[in-house]
């Protein structure tokens, strides 16, 4: 099972970044790889069980189940059901930490799949650096930093 974790400190309060990352039908407006993304039916984007259909930049889509949301915890966990990544198993989740010192937020996204061996290291570094890192540093420079 291929793993894939990558943190950051943005440089705001944890209650404002979570403001921003809590929608799960929310994406496309932070994350820069994300054109658009609807939810299916008629549910609401924090229900857990929904489903989201992303569809990237590059024309491609993803869909996508919310399996965990915690206001009090802060994290979202969410499974792939169906892309063209080559990715099998796929749940991650991203979890925010409020940091005293200076008021920032520590910032975790992580995530567990099966893949064909031959991919693995090429699916994690792509996972880690465009999707989880390209993420964290979009929101690191709407929040100013």
């Amino acid at each position: 099972m291929a793993r894939v974790y990558i943190s950051s400190i943005i440089g705001a309060p944890v209650g404002a970044v979570w403001e921003r990352v809590r929608d799960f039908n929310a994406l496309p407006a932070w994350h820069p790889l994300i054109g658009e993304s609807r939810i299916e039916g008629a549910d609401a984007s924090d229900r857990v069980g929904c489903v989201r259909v992303l569809t990237l930049r590059d024309g491609s889509t993803v869909r996508e189940q919310l399996l965990g949301l915690s206001d009090f915890d802060l994290f979202c966990t969410y499974s792939i059901l169906e892309s063209s990544m080559g990715v099998e198993n796929y749940v991650a989740t991203l979890r925010l930490t409020p940091v005293t010192d200076g008021d920032r937020t520590f910032a975790e996204w992580s995530a567990e799949f099966d893949c064909d061996p031959a991919r693995e290291s090429e699916l994690v570094e792509m996972i880690g650096a465009n999707v989880f890192q390209g993420g964290f540093d979009a929101l690191e420079r709407h929040f100013g930093g």
